[in-house]
């Protein structure tokens, strides 16, 4: 079975350290500036650990002869120094920037490509707000984890090193004792990472769902208004995030703790060196420039450890990021492009769909058949009328058409070819859509009628205007064809947004048309400019128009009945009318009271054999 329908599953959290690795091929264009970046903060590191043997110099010459020499010289080289040091660092500061946005770049070009192919089910799954929560969180403590990692880890464990090194040299017997506390903040950050990883997945979901809603509120505010739920939503939102905050409160207290035992540690680690270092001093084993030099060295040495000892929960913590990117670019998309797809060229826009079966996931891995075993074969330039009670599977059959859906079952073909083998893009740039509610984007008139042929002229957009009547309300507009048109086309009417939409497809001129009910949220009037613009569309188009309001079908070549998901009556209207059938019982439904009730129309005589 080919082209299954199941939704873009999220997949199983990756491995931390799989995902790092994973996330470093990120830097791999990048890797000349990392490699320079990583020169600098060596050799800034480096530079500190010479410090604390300058200060030596200067605190071992006090008591000689040539003191304000050593003094003058010991501190020129803490100037000379500090400033090399700044450069590097201002220098690292600014390439690593500046990587880390090229990097940011890569990753919004590889997830917004993603987005853009995943299946409708995906989108649908997830939801807007969620999904823009979930990306934006994702990316910045992606890319925050790449650039401490990277920058910050390595330099820590250079200046380690050579701190170590250098204590060792200066005295073991106070290394041993400043090292013997070293493990206990390694200890600590080991023991909280769980705790704050927990506590990072735990935030995220809570801030994707509370966005999500918000999302929802904010597109269906006049929904709010009409109940008058604004101050209910209102005390949803700011209860939700005050749960959220109180998450983030208790975090911050346990990481406080955690600091806090962290720095209770360093403390004692100070205060052990300073009385045996003060011990040895009065003994004479050591000097007090060695003291002071090693108390330098004991400052530096747990900045770094401390930092390495946030490596697991940074790499716990960037995981809870990285997974959110990872399920983006991983989202499985069952309906991608084969290999050997081709592009669609020479339309003339016959359609077949043999032996259709289509069932949308349910829960427990049920499915609930949509459609059961539709067939049926469209000639180019046919007009083709959809009708059937709420969900018999109308918009559905559509979505296979223009394959947002791959059928469980059966085929969908285009002049004779399987869908599943055109590039997706190509196929849809040949199929025009004019919906219900048509989108319209916050930009200018020109740009909302030109979106699907960008490079359209000026003449070819007015002349789409006018065949889709669209033009008289344009002219009256403050600018015209650069007038904004709101979110969602709110400055406009439903009447002229639909005729936007539909100067849209003039426009795009494709050789198949799909209606989905384009004016039944339309007054009569509107309706009837709405009409006779879609006439002039449909002329020479195979067109399928999905219907409610049975008046707009009459005139279809022909009306297909869809009930239960399939095909109960097929026909022009005069005939299904005479038939009596489920069709006839609609009209007549829809017309009780405004038309006289008739019998109906006897069957035409049977003609007899000569």
């Amino acid at each position: 079975m080919r082209g299954g329908t199941f939704p873009a599953r999220m997949p199983n959290p990756p491995v931390p350290s799989a995902s790092l690795w994973r996330a470093m091929a990120y830097l791999r264009p990048h890797r000349g500036a990392v490699a320079f970046i990583l020169l600098l903060v060596l050799t800034s590191a480096s530079l500190s650990a010479l410090e604390p043997l300058v200060l030596k110099y200067i605190f071992d010459q006090l008591g000689d002869q040539g003191a304000v020499r050593a003094v003058l010289l010991g501190v020129g080289g803490l100037v000379l120094l500090g400033l090399v040091r700044e450069v590097l660092a201002s220098t690292s500061n600014w390439l690593t920037w500046r990587t880390r946005i090229h990097v940011h770049y890569s990753l919004n070009e590889a997830t917004v490509t993603r987005l853009h192919r995943l299946p409708l089910s995906f989108h649908r799954e997830e939801g807007v707000g969620a999904i823009m929560t979930r990306l934006d969180r994702g990316m910045q403590g992606f890319v925050g984890a790449i650039t401490e990692l990277t920058f910050n880890v390595v330099p820590a464990a250079a200046y380690l090193l050579l701190s170590v090194i250098i204590m060792f040299r200066l005295d073991w017997r106070l290394a041993l004792v400043a090292l013997a506390f070293a493990p206990i903040p390694v200890l600590i950050a080991r023991k909280a990472a769980p705790v704050q990883t927990r506590r990072e997945q735990t935030l995220m979901d809570r801030w994707a769902k509370i966005y999500a809603r918000f999302n929802e509120v904010l597109s269906g505010i006049v929904t709010v208004k009409s109940f008058a739920m604004e101050e209910r939503e209102k005390q949803r939102f700011l209860h939700d995030v005050r749960e959220a905050n109180a998450v983030v409160t208790r975090g911050v207290g346990y990481d406080a703790v955690v600091g806090a035992g962290q720095n209770v540690t360093v403390l004692v680690a100070r205060v052990a060196s300073i009385g045996m270092g003060g011990l040895l001093v009065l003994k004479g084993d050591i000097t007090t420039g060695t003291l002071v030099a090693f108390l330098g060295y004991i400052g530096g040495l747990f900045g770094p450890v401390q930092g390495l000892s946030g490596v697991y929960r940074t790499l716990r913590t960037a995981s809870v990021a990285m997974r959110q990117v990872f399920s983006i670019l991983d989202a499985q998309d069952h309906l991608g492009d084969a290999p050997d797809a081709r592009e669609v060229t020479g339309l003339r826009g016959e359609v077949e769909f043999a032996d259709i079966h289509f069932a949308y996931p349910a829960a427990a891995g049920e499915h609930r058949p949509l459609l059961r075993g539709i067939n049926l074969k469209v000639n180019a330039g046919e007009t083709i009328a959809l009708v059937g009670p709420s969900g018999a599977g109308k918009t559905t059959l559509m979505s296979l058409l223009c394959r947002f859906y791959d059928p469980v079952q059966g085929v969908v073909r285009i002049d004779g070819q399987d869908v599943r083998s055109l590039k997706q893009m190509s196929l849809r740039h040949h199929i025009g859509v004019v919906l219900q509610d048509s989108l319209l984007f916050n930009e200018s008139v020109r740009a909302n009628i030109a979106y699907g042929r960008p490079d359209a002229t000026q003449a070819q957009i007015e002349a789409a205007a006018r065949a889709a009547h669209a033009d008289v309300f344009i002219d009256r507009l403050p600018q015209g064809y650069d007038t904004v048109v709101g979110e969602k086309g709110s400055r406009l009417s439903a009447g002229e947004r639909q005729r936007i939409a539909i100067a849209r497809s003039l426009l795009k001129d494709p050789p198949i048309l799909v209606l989905d009910e384009p004016t039944s949220a339309l007054d009569a009037e509107s309706e009837a400019l709405v009409q006779e613009a879609l006439g002039r569309l449909m002329k020479g188009r195979t067109t399928f128009a999905i219907a409610h309001r049975l008046s707009t079908v009459v005139d279809a070549d022909r009306i297909l009945v869809l009930q239960d998901g399939r095909i109960v009556e097929q026909g022009p209207h005069a005939e299904l009318m005479r038939r009596d059938g489920y069709y006839a019982s609609l009209v007549r439904r829809q017309t009780r009271g405004l038309l006289p009730e008739r019998p109906p129309l006897p069957e035409p005589p049977t003609p007899v054999a000569a």
